[in-house]
C-alpha cells in the first residue's frame, strides 16, 4: 500500500469506518501515517439497540460516543472530530454548508488521500450526502491541489456500472484488528460478530474475503 503523508477519513456514522475500510486504517496508522476521521452524526437514530438490549432512544447516543472513541482507539486514529450533525439528516443539509465543511477538513489537513464513500453507490441517503458534499469539495480545487479520492461502493449495481475496484488492498495481516474495530460498536454489531464468528471457524470463503480484503474505486472527475 502506498505510504500518505496524511489520510482524511470522512463518513457519517460511527461504526461506517469499521466495516469496509478499518483494515486500511490500521494499515495506515502502523505505518506512521496520521489518520483524521471526521465522524458526522453519533447515529443516534440507528435501530439496533445491542442483543439483548441495553440501550434505548436516549442513551443511544452516549452508547455510540463511547463506542465509536473505542473503536478509534482500537485503530490508531489520534484526530478524531465528531461533528455533531444529527443522523438521517445529512441529506437536508444546505450543499454550501457541507461543501465548506469538507473543505475546511481539508484545508485544515492538507491530506494527500480522502476516503469517503462514492455518491449514486453507497445505499443510505447519509452516506450518499456525505460522499456528494466530498466530491463538490474536492472539485472545487485546482486539479493540481486535490488529494487522491478513494471511495467505498457497495450497492448491488456498483460494479456493473463503475467497474471491477480500482484499488483492493489485503489488509489479511491487521484482520484481527479490524474485527476488534467492529466489535467496539457493540450496540449495533453484536449479531453480526457472532455470525461471522461462526462463519470464520468454518472457513466460509466469503466471510473470509469480506475480511481480508478492502475495495475501493478512485473517483473520476
Amino acid at each position: 500500500m502506498e505510504k500518505e503523508q496524511s489520510v482524511l477519513v470522512i463518513f457519517p456514522h460511527p461504526d461506517d469506518e469499521a466495516f469496509g475500510v478499518s483494515g486500511t486504517i490500521a494499515l495506515h496508522t502502523q505505518a506512521g501515517t496520521p489518520v483524521t476521521y471526521a465522524c458526522l452524526t453519533l447515529g443516534q437514530m440507528g435501530r439496533n439497540m445491542g442483543n439483548p438490549p441495553f440501550a434505548n432512544r436516549e442513551t443511544l447516543p452516549d452508547i455510540r460516543r463511547a463506542e465509536l472513541l473505542e473503536a478509534v482507539k482500537v485503530l490508531g486514529i489520534q484526530d478524531l472530530r465528531m461533528v455533531g450533525l444529527r443522523d438521517k439528516t445529512i441529506e437536508f443539509e444546505e450543499d454550501e454548508k457541507m461543501t465548506k465543511l469538507m473543505l475546511s477538513f481539508i484545508e485544515e489537513v492538507k491530506p494527500s488521500l480522502i476516503i469517503t464513500f462514492y455518491p449514486g453507490y453507497s445505499v443510505h441517503p447519509d452516506h450518499e450526502a456525505t460522499g456528494a458534499a466530498v466530491v463538490r469539495a474536492v472539485e472545487s480545487l485546482p486539479e493540481n491541489e486535490r488529494p487522491k479520492l478513494h471511495c467505498v461502493a457497495f450497492s448491488n449495481n456498483c460494479v456493473e456500472e463503475l467497474g471491477e475496484p480500482d484499488i483492493v488492498h489485503d489488509v489479511t495481516e491487521v484482520s484481527d484488528i479490524k474485527m476488534d474495530a467492529i466489535k467496539a460498536h457493540r450496540s449495533q454489531t453484536e449479531l453480526m460478530v457472532a455470525d461471522m464468528s461462526e462463519k470464520i471457524k468454518v472457513q466460509d470463503p466469503q466471510t473470509l474475503a469480506w475480511i481480508r480484503n478492502e475495495r475501493f474505486w478512485i473517483y473520476k472527475f
